[in-house]
């Protein structure tokens, strides 16, 4: 057999071992920085916006701006990483653009300084900070994402990988609600000066502590690279037309696409619920997500330690969306006085999005086994479906949202329906139906492959 040939049990031995628990903590932590920032994008921007005094619709159009830059972005991203791979380069180059531009966002309207404070002005503003944002975190995202294939072929280690992953997302969350807690702790929003410097600190921190774990990731994370030829085919990129001949890419693409809809649009409208329909302490701002990213923490860590199988996926997964389902009811009909409840509807949020978001991902790992010259495009189009979906759901939702009357009361009973729709029946509906997709498909993990480990 040649060099590039397994040829011996060694080196299928190595093939099906697990990956290094190091190799998996500096992976686990390269999405460090798009976690800390996207968090605090479908928290706090909605909810930085109309307190600074933008109208609900306005402030939809912001947030759609970035997610249709976002999609787009991923797309082109996907194709380019499978034509000239280079992975870390990408990622690297979509960090500094997240770390440059992301201080925009909530740093205040700068043309407006320039020119005249108007609406148009102001959303046109921010608009353009969030597309050039999203752009760069969507490089790092199909970059990070993409990287998991090529770094192992043993389905469980995958999984392993996808689970740092996503244990690391809930230390950014939990970093970006310390950091929150303590800003609106000491800074006191009173002005419009005050407001805007309360989100200009909570940026430049999360910027900085993202910063720092992209550094690990890129000193401890070696380029993964092909170096096999996989079926014969040495680096021949896997046509678009070849997936969209799968059942399973649409059967994973919906069920992915349906997650990150849960997660983000429930995020989005949870600092407005527990302030607007539970009246509860402006802390719980912080303290509520903060409950789910501690649970989704500790889920995790656990799901590091199981051995996957394509049933014990869709079984994790479906186990996830039905308390999904049962914690959007109880949002719906939790009235204000039992709001002291929202803390232990927290928990159970967490443990339900970390079940749906690590076999989600880990679906789609599956579905490229070891198809991985066109990986990049399965992650970068899932993604591109993912945040235009989420984009327009927030804008129809935004679109029927009744802003706050001057007095600070709402002017409308619609103010409080649309949160609970948004944080309560929409997460719901949506994870009903991605179990249902999910009990549809016929999942096959690989323990083994012809071709040797892939990372150098």
């Amino acid at each position: 057999m040649g060099d590039n040939e397994i040829g011996d049990e060694e080196d299928l031995s190595r093939v099906k071992s697990d990956v290094g628990r190091w190799p998996v903590f500096y992976y686990g932590v390269g999405h460090m920085l798009n976690d800390i920032t996207s968090s605090c994008w479908f928290t706090y921007l909605l909810l930085f916006l109309a307190d600074i005094g933008l109208s609900p619709r306005d402030a939809a159009i912001v947030m759609l701006s970035g997610q249709i830059a976002d999609g787009f972005a991923t797309v082109f991203t996907g194709e380019l990483i499978d034509r000239f791979g280079h992975f870390k380069v990408w990622h690297g180059a979509g960090s500094v653009l997240v770390a440059v531009s992301f201080s925009s966002v909530f740093g205040g309207c700068l043309p407006c300084r320039i020119f005249s404070t108007s609406s148009v002005v102001e959303t046109t503003s921010y608009s353009v900070a969030a597309a050039i944002f999203n752009m760069g975190w969507a490089a790092a995202q199909v970059s990070h994402m993409a990287m998991v294939n090529c770094i192992s072929l043993n389905s469980t280690s995958r999984v392993v990988l996808t689970s740092c992953r996503n244990a690391f997302t809930m230390v950014a969350n939990l970093s970006l609600y310390a950091i929150a807690l303590v800003v609106f702790s000491v800074i006191t929003g009173k002005s419009h000066a005050d407001i805007q410097n309360q989100y200009r600190w909570i940026a430049y921190s999360s910027i900085f502590i993202g910063c720092c774990f992209v550094g690990i990731f890129h000193f401890g994370t070696k380029e993964p690279r092909l170096k096999m030829s996989i079926h014969g085919n040495d680096h021949m990129r896997i046509s678009w037309a070849y997936w969209f001949k799968k059942a399973l890419y649409y059967q994973v693409g919906i069920v992915y696409v349906l997650t990150r809809l849960v997660q983000n649009v429930s995020q989005a409208y949870l600092a407005f619920y527990v302030i607007q329909d539970l009246h509860m302490a402006q802390s719980a701002k912080a303290l509520v997500p903060a409950i789910i990213y501690i649970s989704s923490f500790v889920v995790s860590i656990m799901m590091q330690e199981v051995s996957w199988t394509g049933q014990r996926l869709k079984a994790y997964f479906s186990i996830g969306g039905i308390l999904w389902v049962f914690c959007g009811a109880s949002i719906i009909l939790l009235p204000s006085n039992m709001k002291v409840y929202m803390y232990v509807i927290s928990a159970f949020i967490g443990v339900a999005n970390a079940l749906m978001m690590v076999t989600a991902v880990s679906m789609q790992s599956v579905l490229v086994g070891l198809d991985l010259n066109g990986c990049a495009f399965v992650y970068g189009s899932l993604s591109f479906l993912d945040k235009i979906s989420c984009g327009i759901a927030l804008y129809v939702l935004q679109s029927f949202q009744i802003a706050p009357a001057a007095d600070g009361g709402l002017s409308s009973s619609g103010y409080v329906s649309v949160t609970r729709y948004g944080l309560g029946l929409v997460p719901a509906v949506s994870s009903l139906v991605g179990v249902g997709v999910t009990l549809t498909m016929k999942l096959h993990t690989h323990s083994g492959s012809l071709t040797k480990p892939l990372l150098e």
